[in-house]
């Protein structure tokens, strides 16, 4: 017959039973981030789509709790860690204790470098897209290439633009009348240089040459023909349509929407459209676009479309920070070129992007393989912009691949 276990035995067991859920609990257990602060105050706003990321993106490897102590039902909880200013974030082990807090906003890097600081090292999910050299070899001439655009210059599009610098070449009329609004030097000595091809591929000057200007139904935005004549000019237009402009009303309407950070020409359709206070105004890129913010000091709404697909990114900010960004899936994307002294620098606003998501970054990297540069939080672009002195914003966009080379 088998023995009956004893009741000593049996509590044994149960005390084993006890410690090993106990020990699986712990080793279960994560560090762990607690934000208390409110959904009203401004730096508590400002914390909350970086408390929202973190958790999108370290999912099982800390836990992320935000606490509203001017909600009645958690003052209990406010006084049980003393708090006393919000935001408050503190810091606990895995086994519940404090290992560190900071009162006040704590950008998203500053909190990942504290973990690390506290011997905490976490994988990061979305690793950082970079491209650093081109993933094709470009086959074109310097003479087919923009000098604003990168894109190839159509014969009977291009302006030439002849500088003490050497000649400068451009895909349109548009990329031309951008780069006027980007000269620091006075423009009516480009304009005095500037030629532009005519559908026969005859180079004459600009400013005294006659426009076509209709809309391409592909992409909804102006596409602008130069004739030698007036008489040439209206035999198109009783052929395609469009609306005939000499170089005083073509340019008075290429330089209407300007950008609200660095005052460059654009057109609406590939702005940022962006509400600073009451105020609507756009931006020439996504980055131009938070600049607004450092320019005015202004809260912003920023609306950019996703650069493959059109859909939109919003981007708020609050006091100079990020304050939400739809959907919270969105990447950035900072265009750089390799400089001659070896430095990388902005590849300029052709080459930025927002999206709604990071496939659509790879995706848009793979359909454009000349594109170099690295993937953004939208703290940091907001940051680098804010970081920019008056002196600074009063020189944006003037330099680099806005002026003739």
């Amino acid at each position: 017959m088998k023995p009956r276990p004893t009741l000593f035995f049996l509590a044994g067991l149960a005390c084993l039973s006890i410690l090993v859920a106990a020990s699986a609990k712990a080793a279960d257990a994560l560090p762990k981030l607690l934000d208390l602060g409110s959904k009203q105050c401004i730096p508590c706003k400002q914390m909350a789509p970086i408390l929202e990321s973190l958790t999108q993106e370290y999912t099982g490897q800390f836990e992320v709790e935000f606490v509203d102590v001017w909600v009645p039902a958690n003052t209990a909880i406010a006084e049980k860690h003393g708090i006393e200013l919000i935001p408050t974030q503190i810091f606990f082990a895995p086994d519940g204790s404090e290992l560190w807090r900071h009162e006040g906003f704590l950008s998203k890097e500053a909190i990942l470098a504290k973990w690390k600081e506290l011997g905490f090292s976490f994988q990061d999910p979305s690793t950082t897209i970079e491209r650093r050299s081109p993933a094709a070899s470009d086959s074109r001439s310097p003479e087919q290439i923009c000098q604003f655009c990168d894109h190839t210059i159509a014969p009977d599009h291009k302006v030439l633009v002849k500088t003490d610098k050497g000649d400068v070449h451009i895909c349109s009329p548009h990329c031309y009348f951008i780069m006027l609004s980007c000269l620091t030097s006075d423009p009516a000595v480009t304009e005095a240089n500037a030629r532009v091809s005519t559908p026969s591929r005859e180079l004459v000057e600009a400013t005294s040459a006659w426009y076509i200007v209709t809309l391409d139904t592909t992409t909804g935005r102006p596409n602008i023909r130069a004739f030698e004549s007036k008489t040439a000019a209206l035999e198109a237009q009783q052929l395609s349509g469009g609306l005939l402009l000499d170089y005083e009303l073509l340019k008075s309407k290429e330089l209407a929407h300007r950008c609200g950070f660095c005052d460059r020409a654009l057109y609406p359709e590939d702005a940022a459209s962006v509400r600073a206070g009451g105020l609507h105004t756009y931006g020439c890129c996504c980055h131009c676009a938070l600049g607004i913010a450092a320019r005015t000091g202004l809260d912003l709404e920023v609306i950019q479309p996703d650069a493959l697909t059109g859909e939109p990114v919003r981007v708020t900010t609050i006091a100079g920070k990020i304050a939400s960004v739809e959907p919270s899936t969105a990447v950035a994307w900072f265009g750089m070129k390799q400089q001659p002294n070896g430095s990388w620098g902005s590849a300029g606003c052709f080459h930025q992007g927002f999206f709604v998501h990071r496939e659509n970054l790879e995706q848009w990297l793979a359909a454009n393989p000349m594109e170099t540069g690295t993937q953004i939080s939208f703290e940091k672009a907001l940051e680098d912009k804010m970081q920019l002195s008056p002196e600074q914003i009063q020189k944006a966009c003037k330099l680099g691949e806005c002026t003739p080379k």
